[in-house]
Order: C-alpha cells, then sequence, then structure tokens
C-alpha cells in the first residue's frame, strides 16, 4: 500500500466525537431557536422574527445560550455512536472494500441506540439552557452552565430525572444515526464507484448534503417529542402517549414543528461534521494493519 494513499486511511474512534463538537460551535444558534420552535404550543413567529426577538430581548450572545450542554452532548452522544460505528465498520472490512448498506444500517441503529442513551442527560440540559431565555424571570432555572444543571437537577428531582425523555431520545439517536452515518457512507461509496469523484471534499460536501436532508426527515416527530419530553415539568405528562396526544392536537404538522430551522442547523451540522472527521481521517487517521 502506498504510504501517501490517504484515502485507505482508516478514523479513529473519537474522531466523530471531534467533529461533532466542532461542527456545534457553528450551529448552536441554530439549534436553539429550533427548540424554542417546538416547545412553543401556540404561536405564529417565523425563525427570523424569533431570532431578532430573542436578540433583542436577551443580547446577542444569547444565542450562545447553553453552548456548555450542547458540547457536552456531542462529546458524549457523538463520541459513543461514531465510536461504535467506525469499529465496527473497521472491524468488517478491509482497506478499500465496501460494506454492504443493510450491514450498515444494523450497525448504525446498534450505535445510535446506545449514543443516544448515553447523551440523554446532556441533551436534557442542553434543551433546558436553551429554552430558558424565552421563559419569564421567575421561572427560569438559571443553570450557570452544564455541570451545574447536572448537579441542580440530580439534587432537586432525583437522578433517574437526568434520563427523562431517554426513550424518545434513543429512538430518534438510531433514526439520525441510521440517516448520517449510513446513506453518508453509501451516498460516498455510489459517488465515488461512479468514476466521477475522487475521495475530496466535494465527495464529502454532497454526501453529507444528501445524509443531513434524510436524517432530518426521519427524526423531526421524534425530535419534537423529546424536546417537550425534556422541557416538561415532573409529572407533567403521564408518559409517551400522552406526550403524543398533547401534540396531536395541532394537527400532523405539529410532528413536524420547527422542520425548516432543524433542516438548516442539521444540514451544516451533519456536512461541518463530516468534513471535520474527513480532514482528522485522512491527515490523522491511520493504516489498518
Amino acid at each position: 500500500m502506498a504510504a501517501n494513499d490517504k484515502s485507505k486511511k482508516f478514523s479513529r474512534w473519537y474522531f466523530g466525537g471531534i467533529g461533532s463538537a466542532g461542527a456545534a460551535c457553528c450551529t448552536h444558534p441554530l439549534d436553539l431557536l429550533k427548540v424554542h420552535l417546538q416547545t412553543q404550543q401556540e404561536g405564529k413567529l417565523s425563525v427570523s422574527r424569533l431570532a431578532m426577538k430573542i436578540i433583542r430581548e436577551q443580547g446577542v450572545f444569547s444565542l450562545y445560550t447553553g453552548i456548555s450542554a450542547s458540547l457536552c452532548r456531542q462529546l458524549s452522544y457523538s463520541t459513543v455512536r461514531f465510536g461504535i460505528y467506525e469499529v465496527g465498520k473497521q472491524a468488517m472490512t478491509n482497506p478499500g472494500e465496501n460494506i454492504p448498506f443493510y450491514k450498515t444500517v444494523l450497525l448504525a441503529s446498534a450505535a445510535g441506540a446506545a449514543g443516544g442513551f448515553v447523551g440523554t442527560p446532556a441533551d436534557m440540559i442542553n434543551v433546558r439552557m436553551q429554552n430558558d431565555v424565552k421563559l419569564p424571570l421567575e421561572k427560569r432555572r438559571n443553570y450557570k452552565h452544564a455541570f451545574d444543571g447536572f448537579l441542580r437537577v440530580w439534587r432537586e428531582e432525583g437522578f433517574t430525572r437526568l434520563f427523562s425523555g431517554a426513550s424518545t431520545a434513543t429512538m430518534r439517536a438510531v433514526l439520525m444515526t441510521v440517516g448520517q452515518l449510513s446513506f453518508y457512507d453509501q451516498v460516498k461509496q455510489l459517488l465515488l464507484s461512479s468514476g466521477h469523484f475522487d475521495d475530496n471534499s466535494t465527495t464529502h460536501f454532497l454526501s453529507s448534503l444528501t445524509a443531513g436532508a434524510v436524517a432530518t426527515t426521519l427524526t423531526q416527530p421524534l425530535d419534537v417529542l423529546k424536546t417537550r419530553a425534556m422541557n416538561a415539568k415532573p409529572g407533567e405528562f403521564s408518559g409517551t402517549l400522552d406526550l403524543v396526544r398533547y401534540t396531536a392536537k395541532l394537527g400532523p404538522m405539529g410532528f413536524f414543528k420547527g422542520y425548516v430551522p432543524a433542516f438548516v442547523r442539521l444540514a451544516p451540522q451533519t456536512i461541518l461534521t463530516f468534513v471535520f472527521l474527513e480532514q482528522l481521517r485522512l491527515n490523522f487517521g491511520y493504516y489498518k494493519a
């Protein structure tokens, strides 16, 4: 194998978490707007009006409310799911070989389930911190940072409350990981096999853009339910079915509330994650023995 053939390099298991954290720093304001749209039961504010309202009332830096929790989430949730997926994929293939699509779906499902559960506490704190800026002053939780949020939830609401919404978060993570990782690899494989593309930034961009669109469509209903569950007060909903009925009062499109900002956020998030991941692989990856 030629030492300079970077296309044969493998990613290290933690590259996905680093790439996701880097992407989160760029897309956090869009994630915050998505949470605001999903948690309002009534209201017709557009994305631009909501952004201007937040900036006018809270200041520009309020768009980065909860960034510490967002980074914690990516470094837990994404590190686990990317790590399991990469290690599993590398164990099943040799350099230059393609893995069947159904195998990547199964592997991504398992990786997503593990990552979704592990990342639930940070995800919940992230949702609460982002939603805080639109609440009245007397109702705000005012977490200083992610770790302050973890401790306060544990002390005030109990340890199990940290895993509130874990079922919907795990199901969403399964669909997200299938949409992002499986479809990214499949589209990339198709582009490379066409003979018109090389293992470069153009291929990475097109593959990740497609993966972002698929992932958004698959996960939006569960994302809405997850966000509402994590932001709910203790005892507000008796279970997932009660939450579904509550959301269904808005009609079928209630489950796709915030779809546009979700796609506008997830597309750049997915693109940046894979661009960062691929650059880490090409420059700091390793050749399989």
